[in-house]
């Protein structure tokens, strides 16, 4: 275990001729997005802020909110990370923080010689103020169906960061050498991620996604990546330790990639008050479940469609990708792999109104879209329930026929109804420049 107490504020020093993750070598993006209502309910009026940029160069955003206003934001950089034994992440990621509403940002360094906290894992403030952060990989722990994982905590506003810290994991059944990564290439390892929820009583659960026993069958586009799973955690000691609750779904025959990249939210107030909301990623449509006795059984997961958008109707997108090829050069005419729509990392968030927001991202193919970005469909979304979830009645398409990974996160801020969402411009390989961008939505609800 390594462990240690360092500033974040003090500004990183770097070897010369050494790439500046903040100022990385391509070009810039400026953001010029313009949100637009799909699907209307009168009793909702969402207003938006500028957009804002919060780390150049960075993709594929994870972020939290403290009470005191303070943003704090990661994003994968244009750079590798540094060789080390445990797994993960092949990408560098930057964090920053803003402690005025996102007009500036502080760089956060890194540790000489450390990666850092990867917090797609998810992050928290608890109750007593305390900030929770999980890094997004579990590894192989000493005996069969061990994981382990680790845990950053900070007790200052995020002025400084504790950690790493080992943290445990009871995971029966696991098996974490049965399947490559979307690459190809080894990953010894299950995921953590996205959001921790705290409970009345102070124990907290989480979602993971990963393979256990029996999960062999291939994803559609990879056959060395086998189709993942979404299971429960709970922590009673603050993250310390975790043991896994139960399955939220499983199905060999979903998507094209099983269940992965959940969000957890939960109902505080209503008819349903306590009720757990599970959305998923499958690689085609987003999925939901839903559990009423904190997560000990959960509804079959089930497709949600948003305003209409429904990621089987390739014929709207069809002809627009006739000739394209896939990266094997083959065409993906009628193919049902790549001609295809996806909605892709879900999140989710009940706001202290009662209100819950969600977001997510479409992608028009999954693949596809990348050469060719233009379909309005395209984009990243955010949508808003006032019924605990039941339906979404207001959706915004906040970027459109852009370049994007899709990729996307909110937070609510201090002031009711206003949250911070970031998202990302730009890809991994186009060389047309990619950066973090934030803006603020505030959101007004009233009679018809």
């Amino acid at each position: 275990m390594i462990s240690g107490c360092a500033s974040l504020l003090a500004a990183p020093s770097r070897p010369p001729g050494e790439i500046d993750p903040y100022n990385p070598p391509t070009l810039d993006v400026v953001a010029n997005n313009h949100p637009e209502v799909i699907l209307a309910d009168p009793r909702v009026k969402v207003s938006f802020g500028p957009e804002q940029l919060v780390i150049k160069g960075g993709l594929q955003p994870s972020m939290v909110i403290t009470k005191t206003g303070a943003l704090v934001v990661q994003s994968q950089l244009p750079e590798h990370s540094i060789p080390v034994r445990r797994q993960s992440s092949h990408w560098a990621f930057g964090t920053v923080i803003s402690r005025d509403s996102g007009a500036t940002w502080t760089r956060i360094p890194l540790k000489a010689g450390e990666n850092g906290l990867n917090m797609e894992g998810g992050a928290i403030q608890l109750r007593d103020g305390s900030l929770l952060a999980l890094d997004t990989y579990v590894v192989p722990g000493e005996r069969p169906g061990e994981g382990v994982g680790e845990r950053y905590v900070s007790t200052d506003d995020w002025q400084t960061l504790q950690g790493p810290e080992k943290i445990t994991l009871n995971l029966p059944g696991v098996n974490f050498l049965s399947s490559k990564d979307d690459m190809g290439r080894p990953h010894n390892a299950v995921r953590f991620h996205r959001r921790i929820l705290e409970l009345p009583n102070g124990d907290l659960l989480t979602t993971l996604y990963g393979w256990f026993e029996g999960d062999n069958e291939p994803a559609g586009y990879m056959p060395t990546m086998k189709k993942t799973r979404v299971v429960l955690m709970r922590s009673t000691n603050r993250g310390r330790h975790w043991v896994l609750v139960s399955t939220v779904a499983v199905d060999p025959k979903v998507g094209t990639e099983g269940f992965n990249e959940a969000v957890l939210g939960r109902v505080s107030s209503g008819p349903q008050a306590g009720r757990l909301i599970c959305k998923m990623r499958t690689g085609r449509e987003q999925r939901e479940a839903t559990s009423d006795d904190e997560g000990r059984t959960w509804t079959p997961a089930y497709p949600r469609v948003y305003a209409d958008i429904d990621v089987y109707r390739t014929e709207k997108w069809a002809e627009m990708f006739r000739g394209a090829k896939d990266k094997k050069g083959q065409p993906i005419d009628n193919n049902p792999i790549e001609l295809i729509g996806a909605v892709v990392d879900p999140d989710l968030l009940e706001l202290r109104s009662g209100v819950m927001v969600a977001t997510f991202g479409v992608r028009v193919p999954p693949r596809a879209n990348w050469p060719r970005a233009e379909h309005p469909w395209n984009g990243s979304y955010v949508a808003v329930s006032l019924d605990h979830g039941a339906t979404w009645s207001h959706v915004v398409r906040m970027t459109s026929g852009v370049l994007t990974t899709h990729y996307t996160a909110i937070e609510e801020m201090p002031q009711d109804n206003r949250i911070y969402f970031v998202y990302d411009l730009g890809d991994w390989r186009s060389g047309q420049g990619r950066s973090t961008y934030g803006r603020t939505l505030q959101i007004k609800v009233g009679a018809r």
